[in-house]
């Protein structure tokens, strides 16, 4: 069951050593400091919001205490920090200075944290180890999973390191033997499902991840007792095993520190994770944007005042004579002194150039569109399908490269490994991964809750501190709960912390229909969702030679990378191939020609390559020649190889597999009608599925999906136009 610690608070008649939790008088100004330094940014932001000299402002007042508190425990550069936009004290108690703060909130181009990219208050900075957070609520929860698993697997897997630190960013290849990862949010952020889906990793794997849940009392205008059933996170957790609980006053600094210490301790220690839940205050809304007027009464207002926790501590450390009011005051005149000269110098920095848009996009190391992942195959081996060569790559990647861990549900041969001796193994619901954990062993491969959106999130932790996880999403129909956590995460978190920060993780889904029975859910399409995803690499092969080629580029390259798998390709015997060798790779960008052809282009990929293979060979007879292009990479995607086959036949079908309407066929069909109308013999058509979902029975599924026998009439079409 989980461990409790009791709400702790001052009491002015107990012994001093156990008032002040050992903490010297020194250590004691320093706090205070810190915390006064915190609550004084915020003013000055507030001001400088109202004269119109930067663009947003959210503060931290009122939960400088606790988060001070825990800036003395942490050790920067060492542990590893998940913040919340409220940890601006721990974040200068860690080391960031005032002026690197208020560059964010100018939006300067030396800004450490993301270079003017985001809203202030977003920290991140590498020194620290402090990881770019994003304005999204609760996603850092699964990430700081994927942080602390890190933890172990480097522990575990000692070859691991020094090739992580080989590779781009190496230097935030980190490891201490006794490190652990914070991460915090307000209560309103645990009600988000990443919260519980940590929670629930973290404590099946013991790890050390230790949260701070800064509970002010509201999500914005919604009150505590609506966010959170009960009114308390703290009662709700209780029933993790193992999972250390303290429940304490965040306006008291010592009360935080002593919570701290033993939460600290408890994960340093490898007894698993824990959870502090620290009763703060807001006295200043929710951000500029908002006004607590609205909804907080005046005498809920005036009793959060009360309980400020710079006044409190102030008060307290006159009568404890660590300090008398003329030095506090003398204090407080040196950091307001501090405050305007970082203040004047953050306006007077420069901005972000307007050519600086683009950059840290994707990574400037190890272009995957580049000839340097061109290699040619050596063919050698019996045939392979294509989840056969998923498999073949994987094991021949993970045989060189300690960093690849592979995990997902179901992808293990078997949990229970005493089980092995006994069973085949399962290896994925359609064996891609089979025999890889029986080879490289549980720590490297192994099974996850299901929980699409913690195991992206885990990926995006892993990925950050070094490791290549290879994340497997078993049905692209069930990809949704990761929606967030790949749009908002994982292909943002290069571009927003200015390339400071990068995770690529690869990301397997088995995608598509044409399977006979698929139905509704498990026959969808959709990659135009993900193309449309600044900073991630999506692919679709439609042979077992271009799955090895491009799923090895996907691990080496320094992008993350979604590798969509269509299922009913899995096992096709048309597009067997012998297996490349180890060192095969295909550029991401280049296109593959199937069939030359002079009268009409096919664009197309994925499984509609093969249909149009079959419309191809009856034109043929009846005496047209149609041109095959499968894209193979549809972002970034062949442009120049699509421009050749267009010059050449002077009319093109765009066909793919998913809804006609708004689809990936629509931006290709748009961009060859404007950039090549003058090529252009007749009108550029496309050739997709019905605007609706797939159906269970066969001849439905026939309708809805295109066919060959829709080309061939097409083609025919747009030869008599």
């Amino acid at each position: 069951m989980a461990v409790q610690t009791r709400v702790k608070s001052a009491r002015n008649d107990s012994p001093k050593i156990e008032k002040h939790a050992g903490l010297s008088r020194d250590t004691l100004i320093r706090l205070y400091r810190t915390m006064y330094l915190s609550r004084k940014l915020d003013d000055r932001e507030i001001q400088l919001k109202r004269q119109n000299k930067i663009y947003f402002q959210i503060s931290s007042a009122g939960h400088e205490a606790v988060t001070a508190a825990m800036g003395l425990l942490l050790r920067p550069g060492t542990d590893w920090i998940y913040p919340y936009y409220r940890d601006r004290a721990l974040c200068l108690m860690l080391g960031v200075t005032p002026l690197e703060m208020l560059l964010a909130a100018v939006g300067a181009a030396a800004d450490p944290s993301s270079g003017g990219r985001q809203m202030p208050s977003h920290w991140g900075h590498t020194k620290y180890n402090i990881v770019s957070k994003s304005s999204c609520t609760g996603t850092q929860f699964v990430q700081a999973v994927g942080a602390a698993e890190a933890t172990f697997y480097y522990e575990a897997h000692p070859k691991a390191l020094p090739q992580a630190r080989k590779a781009p960013l190496g230097e935030l290849a980190k490891h201490s033997a006794d490190e652990i990862v914070y991460v915090s949010g307000g209560d309103g952020a645990t009600s988000e499902g990443e919260f519980w889906e940590s929670l629930n990793a973290a404590c099946a794997k013991k790890l050390p991840l230790l949260y701070l849940i800064e509970d002010n009392g509201y999500a914005i205008s919604v009150p505590v007792e609506v966010q959170t059933a009960g009114g308390s996170i703290s009662k709700l957790v209780r029933g993790f095993p193992g999972l250390h609980v303290a429940e304490v006053d965040g306006t008291d600094p010592i009360a935080g520190y002593t919570a701290g210490q033993e939460a600290v301790n408890y994960c340093r220690e490898r007894r698993g994770p824990a959870l502090i839940h620290a009763h703060v205050t807001r006295p200043y809304s929710h951000s500029l944007s908002d006004d607590e007027k609205l909804y907080k009464v005046p005498e809920e207002r005036e009793a959060e005042a009360h309980r400020d926790p710079l006044s409190k501590f102030a008060l307290f450390l006159v009568r404890e004579g660590v300090l008398d009011q003329k030095q506090i005051e003398s204090l407080e005149a040196q950091v307001d002194h501090e405050v305007r000269q970082a203040g004047d110098a953050a306006l007077a920095a420069e901005a972000p150039t307007v050519e600086s848009i683009m950059t840290n996009v994707y990574s400037p190391d190890g272009d995957p569109t580049s000839s340097a992942f061109e290699a040619e195959a050596k063919l050698h081996g019996a045939p392979k399908t294509m989840v056969e060569m998923v498999a073949a790559t994987l094991n021949d990647e993970m045989s060189h490269d300690e960093r690849i861990t592979v995990f997902g549900e179901d992808v293990a041969d078997a949990s229970r490994e005493e089980n092995l001796k006994e069973v085949k193994g399962k290896g994925g619901v359609f064996k891609a991964t089979a025999g890889l954990q029986r080879k490289y062993g549980s720590t490297r491969v192994f099974n996850t809750p299901l929980a699409e959106a913690s195991i992206i999130g885990r990926a995006i932790g892993m990925a950050t501190r070094g490791l290549k996880p290879v994340a497997e999403i078993q049905f692209f129909d069930y990809i949704w709960p990761a929606m967030m956590q790949i749009r908002d995460e994982l292909c943002v978190m290069r571009w927003r912390s200015n390339g400071a920060f990068k995770c690529p993780a690869v990301v397997r889904v088995a995608i598509g229909g044409y399977l006979t029975g698929g139905a509704v859910y498990h026959s969808q399409s959709g990659e135009s969702i993900f193309t449309h995803c600044p900073g991630l690499r999506v692919v679709m092969p439609s042979t077992a030679l271009d799955v090895a080629g491009m799923l090895r580029t996907a691990i080496r390259c320094d992008d993350p990378v979604m590798l969509l798998e269509h299922k009913h390709l899995y096992r096709q015997p048309y597009n067997r191939s012998e297996y490349p060798g180890p060192d095969f790779t295909i550029p991401f960008g280049k296109a593959r020609v199937v069939k030359e052809g002079t009268d009409v282009s096919i664009i197309t990929y994925g499984a509609f390559v093969h249909r149009a293979e079959v419309a191809a060979a009856q034109l043929q007879r009846d005496g047209i020649s149609a041109e095959i292009v499968d894209l193979r990479s549809l972002s970034p995607c062949d442009w120049d190889g699509i421009c050749a086959s267009v010059r050449k036949t002077h009319r093109v079908i765009v066909a793919y597999e998913d809804m006609l309407s708004w689809g990936y066929g629509a931006e290709l069909a748009a961009r060859i009608a404007d950039e090549l109308f003058d090529e252009l013999d007749a009108p550029v058509r496309r050739i997709a599925a019905m605007d609706t979902f797939c159906g269970y029975h066969p001849h439905l599924e026939d309708a809805i999906l295109p066919q060959s026998d829709t080309v061939i009439a097409t083609v025919k079409k747009l030869m008599d136009y």
